[in-house]
């Protein structure tokens, strides 16, 4: 019998299978190559660069929570590119806030972090799988800004005429004609959610953090690695060699950067976040991410966050579970690194 290989996934994985990563951290000093590193990741990234636009913050609304007070913004992230926000602020703590900057994944948006409906942000939506970011945050007493991500919820395609059954798809492929990734502007929109949180005043700017699941989880890593006044980051669910995960299944195309495996797999990307306190949160039985991968991943950034002097700042947690964040086994890791004086 004649042995022919047809299927495209056979070639590719033969040649993930081979590829050594050029970038890989393999020894010495790890300043140097993070340097080297995130230069090259910002240009696979088409990373925005030049001046910036001016805010332009708008506020929408401000109402009372059991849990403090929730005001709905929006400023202007480069020109034609606008960021609808929840600033959510704790009854319980006082200015200077501590700050997460929360990050949904493929939902119907941000609405998702504060508990309300999309379409009538009076009314209460059961946040499945603890993706309620910000209400968890509030109860720790730590504020949370959560941003729409671009081709999410209110920032979903609405002006093109023939859409992808995912959204993000579109804007995915839209960027690469002009030289940037979806997940590039993603990142520079959490840039411009810090300088907005500077403008605001009430925030503490050494203590700034993102995190995010799934969609939000991949955007939270590279923002990690790219944004140095980020101090803490809690990407969930979006964790994995680059082989194991969305190199091994259908995925959305929002997810892939190219060319990167060439140079870096996903634990060199956030060991780019080394020597700053990350705790990695996935599922046991996640499907999407498997965990076997994960851990091989969290080998590659437990080594580098041990060369950088700070093996301790780095955690995994894993809950008994699939595709979803896991609160009540995250945040205590997460307190523990925000009440100690790691910086």
């Amino acid at each position: 019998m004649i042995e022919l290989y047809l299927s495209p996934s056979i070639y590719h994985r033969r040649l993930m299978a081979e590829l050594r990563p050029r970038l890989a951290y393999d020894g010495g000093d790890v300043a140097v190559w993070q340097h080297r590193l995130r230069r090259k990741l910002r240009d696979l990234l088409g990373y925005a660069a030049g001046p910036k636009t001016p805010l332009n913050v708008r506020q929408l609304w401000r109402r009372a929570h059991p849990l403090g007070v929730i005001e709905k913004v929006v400023f202007t992230s480069e020109p034609f590119a606008d960021v609808p926000a929840y600033v959510c602020l704790p009854k319980d703590a006082q200015p200077p806030y501590t700050f997460m900057i929360c990050l949904q994944g493929h939902s119907t948006g941000m609405h998702v972090s504060i508990g309300v409906q999309r379409e009538d942000e009076t009314q209460p939506f059961d946040s499945p799988g603890d993706r309620d970011f910000a209400l968890g945050c509030m109860a720790r007493r730590i504020a949370a800004l959560c941003i729409e991500q671009r081709s999410f919820g209110e920032r979903r395609e609405q002006v093109q005429q023939k859409v992808s059954t995912h959204g993000c798809h579109d804007a995915t492929m839209q960027a690469l004609l002009v030289g940037k990734t979806l997940v590039g502007e993603r990142v520079y929109d959490v840039e411009r959610s810090i300088d907005y949180l500077a403008a605001r005043g009430d925030a503490d700017m050494r203590r700034i953090g993102v995190l995010g699941n799934s969609g939000g989880g991949t955007t939270t890593i590279y923002a990690a690695a790219l944004l140095p006044r980020l101090a803490f980051a809690m990407p969930s669910c979006a964790f994995c060699t680059f082989r194991d995960s969305i190199g091994s299944i259908y995925h959305c195309a929002d997810n892939y950067v190219p060319g990167i495996l060439k140079v870096a797999d996903m634990g060199d990307v956030l060991g780019l976040f080394a020597p700053r306190p990350v705790v990695v949160v996935a599922g046991r039985d996640d499907d999407i991410f498997p965990i076997g991968g994960v851990q091989t991943a969290f080998e590659q950034l437990r080594r580098i966050y041990a060369a950088a002097g700070a093996e301790e700042r780095c955690r995994l947690v894993v809950g008994a579970g699939g595709h979803r964040f896991y609160a009540a086994d995250a945040w205590p890791v997460m307190l523990e690194f925000m009440q100690g004086a790691w910086h």
